[in-house]
Protein backbone atom coordinates (compact mmCIF):
# COMPACT_ATOMS: atom_id res chain seq x y z
CA UNK A 1 0.00 0.00 0.00
CA UNK A 2 1.01 3.22 -1.18
CA UNK A 3 0.90 6.49 1.44
CA UNK A 4 2.32 9.96 0.03
CA UNK A 5 3.06 13.53 1.41
CA UNK A 6 3.02 16.76 -0.15
CA UNK A 7 4.15 20.17 0.10
CA UNK A 8 3.20 22.94 -2.26
CA UNK A 9 4.30 26.59 -2.88
CA UNK A 10 7.86 25.65 -1.24
CA UNK A 11 9.96 28.24 -1.85
CA UNK A 12 12.99 26.59 -3.63
CA UNK A 13 13.66 25.79 -7.28
CA UNK A 14 12.44 22.84 -8.60
CA UNK A 15 16.17 22.29 -9.96
CA UNK A 16 17.79 22.23 -6.80
CA UNK A 17 15.08 20.08 -4.94
CA UNK A 18 16.35 17.63 -7.62
CA UNK A 19 19.56 17.70 -6.99
CA UNK A 20 18.84 16.27 -3.73
CA UNK A 21 15.83 13.96 -4.96
CA UNK A 22 18.26 12.01 -6.70
CA UNK A 23 20.72 11.02 -3.89
CA UNK A 24 17.87 9.33 -1.99
CA UNK A 25 15.58 7.74 -4.87
CA UNK A 26 14.74 4.02 -3.85
CA UNK A 27 16.40 4.27 -0.48
CA UNK A 28 14.82 2.87 2.51
CA UNK A 29 13.36 5.95 4.85
CA UNK A 30 15.75 5.57 7.90
CA UNK A 31 18.83 5.51 5.69
CA UNK A 32 17.54 8.65 3.23
CA UNK A 33 16.93 10.82 7.00
CA UNK A 34 20.40 9.81 7.45
CA UNK A 35 21.92 11.21 4.37
CA UNK A 36 19.33 14.55 4.74
CA UNK A 37 20.25 15.02 8.23
CA UNK A 38 24.04 15.33 7.27
CA UNK A 39 23.25 17.31 4.34
CA UNK A 40 24.12 21.57 4.32
CA UNK A 41 21.41 22.19 1.47
CA UNK A 42 18.02 23.91 2.42
CA UNK A 43 16.31 21.13 0.41
CA UNK A 44 17.40 18.42 2.05
CA UNK A 45 16.16 19.93 5.46
CA UNK A 46 12.37 20.76 3.49
CA UNK A 47 13.28 16.58 1.97
CA UNK A 48 13.43 15.51 5.73
CA UNK A 49 10.37 16.78 6.63
CA UNK A 50 8.01 16.02 3.99
CA UNK A 51 9.40 12.48 4.40
CA UNK A 52 8.66 12.50 8.50
CA UNK A 53 5.55 13.37 7.16
CA UNK A 54 5.07 10.53 4.98
CA UNK A 55 6.38 8.25 7.61
CA UNK A 56 3.91 9.32 10.11
CA UNK A 57 1.02 9.25 7.55
CA UNK A 58 2.00 5.91 7.04
CA UNK A 59 2.13 5.05 10.58
CA UNK A 60 -0.98 6.83 11.56
CA UNK A 61 -3.33 6.05 8.85
CA UNK A 62 -2.48 3.01 7.07
CA UNK A 63 -1.08 1.01 9.66
CA UNK A 64 2.14 0.03 7.72
CA UNK A 65 5.80 -0.69 9.56
CA UNK A 66 7.72 2.04 9.39
CA UNK A 67 11.16 0.54 9.41
CA UNK A 68 9.73 -1.51 5.99
CA UNK A 69 9.09 2.06 4.20
CA UNK A 70 11.18 2.58 1.19
CA UNK A 71 11.15 5.97 -1.06
CA UNK A 72 9.12 4.60 -4.21
CA UNK A 73 8.51 7.86 -6.32
CA UNK A 74 9.68 11.64 -5.01
CA UNK A 75 9.35 14.20 -7.64
CA UNK A 76 9.56 18.42 -7.69
CA UNK A 77 6.99 20.06 -9.85
CA UNK A 78 7.51 23.68 -10.55
CA UNK A 79 4.67 25.81 -9.48
CA UNK A 80 3.96 29.50 -9.51
CA UNK A 81 7.23 31.91 -10.47
CA UNK A 82 7.20 35.73 -8.34
CA UNK A 83 8.62 38.02 -10.72
CA UNK A 84 10.53 40.87 -9.31
CA UNK A 85 12.65 43.41 -11.26
CA UNK A 86 16.06 44.92 -10.19
CA UNK A 87 17.02 48.14 -10.98
CA UNK A 88 19.68 48.45 -13.73
CA UNK A 89 21.62 51.16 -15.30
CA UNK A 90 20.74 53.70 -17.06
CA UNK A 91 16.66 53.63 -16.37
CA UNK A 92 16.60 49.83 -17.39
CA UNK A 93 15.07 46.63 -15.40
CA UNK A 94 16.00 43.04 -14.79
CA UNK A 95 13.65 40.33 -14.03
CA UNK A 96 14.11 38.50 -11.01
CA UNK A 97 12.29 35.06 -11.03
CA UNK A 98 11.41 33.52 -7.72
CA UNK A 99 10.77 29.71 -8.29
CA UNK A 100 8.62 28.07 -6.21
CA UNK A 101 8.09 23.74 -6.37
CA UNK A 102 5.28 21.20 -5.29
CA UNK A 103 7.34 18.49 -3.69
CA UNK A 104 5.97 14.67 -3.33
CA UNK A 105 7.38 11.74 -1.84
CA UNK A 106 5.56 8.00 -2.60
CA UNK A 107 6.37 5.39 0.58
CA UNK A 108 5.59 2.34 -0.03
CA UNK A 109 6.31 -1.38 2.06
CA UNK A 110 9.16 -3.71 1.41
CA UNK A 111 7.27 -7.04 0.64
Amino acid sequence: MEVRAAAKYIRISPRKARLMMNQIRGKKAEEALNLLSFSPQKSAFLLKKLINSAVANASENAGLDVDNLYIKKLFADEGPTLRRFRPRAMGRATKIRKRTSHLTVVLDEIK
